[in-house]
């Protein structure tokens, strides 16, 4: 755990699933909902998938806490990086960097060479987030979890390996 400018990184609790799936639907209001079709976006609240993601994965993840509120999260798994995830109300304002810094530095102290994540060509905002962190494109290809016609990105990033000899 680390605290820094206000905001404490820990592993997520069970008591954190309504906070996690709060910031999951603001941040598909605010980036993903402009983007994709009516049906998509009727799929996603139907199969309520943020509660789906948060009750298979919550355990993996990482949060971000600002005045005792859950702000922000991340989940990796191996050496990619499933999710990060900022309330728009706390946008840029480091809570981002504050994960992906505990998400990078776990993966390079797992043994894994790089970091792997993947965003849409339409989130501009990510990009530039991800590119600023050192992160380059490697691939791009149709999103297939939208069906909305987007291209993902995958962005890889070379990690510097914690505790090794060469």
């Amino acid at each position: 755990m680390m605290r820094e400018t206000g905001i404490l990184v820990r592993p997520s609790r069970a008591g954190d699933a309504p906070a996690l799936r709060a910031i999951l639907n603001d941040t598909f209001e605010s980036t993903w909902r402009p983007q994709i079709t009516a049906e998509a976006a009727r799929a996603y609240l139907e199969d309520d998938r943020p509660g789906a993601y948060v009750a298979s994965n919550g355990v993996e993840f990482w949060v971000a806490e600002r005045a005792d509120e859950v702000v922000g999260l991340v989940h990796w798994r191996h050496d990619f990086v499933h999710a990060l995830h900022v309330r728009a109300a706390h946008a840029r304002t480091g809570v981002g960097a504050r994960l992906m810094d505990e998400a990078e530095a776990a993966i390079a102290a797992a043994g894994h060479a790089e970091a792997r994540l993947e965003t849409d060509t339409f989130n501009q905002r990510s990009q530039a987030f991800y590119a600023a962190r050192g992160y380059r494109e490697a691939a791009r290809y149709p999103d297939e979890e939208w069906a909305s016609g987007l291209t993902t990105l995958l962005l890889v990033k070379p990690l510097r390996l914690s505790g090794r000899q060469p």
